[in-house]
């Protein structure tokens, strides 16, 4: 099979918004070897808005809603994923890429559900998604929302678990913690690098501390407010143990341990986390 990108390697960074992904993007992008959308005038200069083959999130609810619909989780099964397909992404993504450069980046938060039909679509491709704490994704998510907390602690499980249940059908997935990423940029960005076939390269990311305290406090001011505090303790009741399982915690959000799922588990492992 041929694909207008022959001969390039094709990197879909994914993650719920507000993950880091736009981080993430740059950082990539900033590579010699490497070209990402810049100043393309759509939100984040995401892909997602730039094609005309598939429904972009707002389509499907938006931010903190898009992974309730079935209908946005896309596989190698789609009916899109055709050779015009192809063409008419190429056609869209290509004027906004420098093609003189090897690997290719795109960066859309839907990608996290979607890594089954962008391989099928461009066999080759490699994916890379960031993960960030519930509660800081809940938080910052919920200006874009009408949602409550609870509601977009779900979504993020949702679109997580998908990915994990994704994940025997994907090529070497790479998911990587944005709380890893602000700690340590250049050794965790290393494993996005060598995903793509990339030399290291100096990200000069200044490292902050306590990344997700302002909205930790956010979280835990709920005494405060008898709905919000009802809101997040049904959260804690309800998803704790969900959540544990990827290495965050609800009850205690600045706890962070080794993921207990296997594919998260590995790919951590192997970025030296």
């Amino acid at each position: 099979m041929t694909t207008p990108f022959d001969g390039k390697t094709l990197v879909f960074v994914g993650g719920l918004h507000r993950s880091g992904t736009s981080l993430l993007h740059r950082c990539l992008a900033a590579h010699p070897d490497a070209s990402g959308f810049r100043e393309t005038g759509v939100p984040e200069d995401e892909g997602q808005h730039l094609q005309s083959v598939y429904r972009p999130a707002r389509a499907h609810g938006g931010p903190g809603r898009f992974g309730f619909d079935p209908g946005a989780h896309l596989t190698e099964e789609s009916p899109l994923v055709t050779d015009e397909s192809r063409e008419r992404l190429a056609a869209d993504w290509g004027p906004h890429w420098d093609l003189s450069r090897r690997v290719l980046v795109e960066k859309s938060p839907p990608n996290l559900i979607r890594g089954r039909f962008l391989q099928a679509m461009f066999p080759g491709a490699r994916l890379v998604m960031m993960m960030r704490h519930p509660i800081a994704v809940a938080c910052a998510t919920r200006k874009w929302s009408w949602s409550s907390y609870s509601e977009l602690v779900e979504h993020w499980l949702v679109c997580h678990e998908t990915l994990i249940g994704d994940a025997p059908h994907l090529r070497d997935p790479v998911i990587l913690r944005y709380e890893d990423l602000v700690a340590d940029p250049d050794r965790v960005l290393e494993a996005a690098f060598r995903a793509a076939g990339l030399a290291p390269h100096p990200s000069g990311l200044t490292v902050r501390s306590g990344i997700n305290d302002a909205y930790f406090r956010r979280w835990s001011g709920r005494r405060w407010n008898p709905v919000k505090r009802a809101d997040t303790d049904r959260a804690v009741h309800r998803f704790e143990e969900r959540v544990r399982r990827f290495g965050y915690s609800l009850s205690e959000p600045r706890r962070l341990e080794v993921p207990a799922e296997p594919v998260m588990a590995r790919s951590l492992a192997a970025s030296g986390v």
